[in-house]
């Protein structure tokens, strides 16, 4: 395993974690030869398959790697009454494609253990979580095999207790952000604050090393936020439209060529706040009831299944942060090249 410190990377850049399949083998190894970490989001992946994903990984590179998981909260189907109003909701939707809906039954998400367990077998030189923090033994335990643990916060009281758990560093997502909204408990307000400002506030109260994410794109943005203090800025938006990534022909499309439109955060997607490009279905699923998360997401699978098979971006979740008009279409090692070249000349 290759043990990692922020003083080894040759480009302050970490490929962000995108659960659903957006991160690949290939697209994580070139950004690792290329000098930066590459990341996987597992949040939704069997134990069996994250060992397939960081096997393979490890024939295609010995650079640094991070494996990104949900902190996923306990939960339960609402009333039978909310049940069948959040089932009208997605049924009338105006996506002319057949497609089912079944509620699920529980375990409503995959066992955090068991994903762990399944990474440390792989050793990885990072692992980071997302909407939460996860439990001391856990953190501990991968501690304990010499990789480094960071966790998002989106906000001050959320950096404080990621340090006061004894993780070795901060990922501050700004709202800028695209995917879903890292706050650890979506009930309470979101303070919605800017990744600079978040950076300011986390670095003059905390002692941990920060990473920052949020609408970064170019080599200025990541001069930028490295000078205010960030170790190294986390892009996840800029790497979907290299040849590389998982991401569909349909979510690249719009990406590279409806950049007219604007980003927004849902629920309605997942049940969870999460930001992208504008369709549809935000549009016709805004103010409806909806299945909390991770079950929304279960219940919308199919339908964005049969949307993007038709090559109809109007019903599946374009995760896109908001300078998402920036992307390139680039392959990942072109674009790390050119990163690169920016940060030198912002020197």
């Amino acid at each position: 395993m290759n043990v990692f410190n922020f003083s080894k990377l040759k480009l302050p850049i970490i490929q962000a974690p995108m659960a659903g399949g957006f991160n690949t083998p290939e697209l994580a190894s070139v950004v690792a030869n290329s000098g930066g970490v590459g990341s996987f989001g597992f949040s939704f992946t069997s134990p069996k398959k994250i060992d397939e994903i960081l096997n393979a990984t490890k024939k295609l590179t010995a650079g640094f790697i991070n494996a990104n998981f949900f902190v996923f909260k306990p939960v339960k189907l609402p009333d039978k009454e909310v049940q069948e109003e959040a089932l009208k909701a997605v049924e009338s939707l105006s996506l002319i494609e057949k497609y089912d809906i079944n509620i699920p039954k529980e375990p409503f998400y995959i066992d955090l253990e068991s994903q762990i367990e399944a990474t440390l077998k792989n050793l990885p030189s990072i692992i980071t979580f997302h909407l939460g923090i996860p439990s001391i033994d856990i953190i501990k335990k991968i501690q304990s095999f010499g990789i480094k643990v960071g966790i998002t916060a989106t906000n001050i009281i959320e950096a404080k207790s990621i340090e006061n758990v004894g993780a070795d560093f901060i990922v501050a997502q700004g709202i800028e952000a695209g995917g879903h909204r890292g706050i650890f408990d979506q009930e309470n307000i979101d303070e919605k604050i800017t990744l600079d400002n978040l950076l300011i506030k986390i670095l003059e109260n905390v002692s941990l090393p920060v990473v920052a994410a949020g609408g970064i794109m170019e080599g200025k943005h990541i001069k930028r936020v490295i000078n205010i203090g960030a170790k190294a800025a986390q892009l996840g938006t800029a790497f979907l439209t290299c040849p590389e990534a998982g991401t569909s022909y349909i979510h690249k499309h719009y990406l590279l060529n409806e950049q007219q439109r604007k980003t927004k955060i849902t629920k309605a997607f997942s049940g969870r706040m999460a930001r992208g490009i504008n369709n549809k279905f935000i549009e016709e699923m805004d103010g409806k009831k909806i299945f909390p998360f991770p079950i929304q997401n279960t219940i919308t699978t199919p339908l964005r299944r049969v949307s993007q098979n038709h090559n109809n971006g109007e019903f599946i979740n374009l995760w896109a942060g908001i300078n998402f008009n920036q992307v390139r279409d680039l392959s990942a090692k072109e674009l790390m090249k050119n990163l690169a070249d920016e940060l030198k000349a912002e020197n």
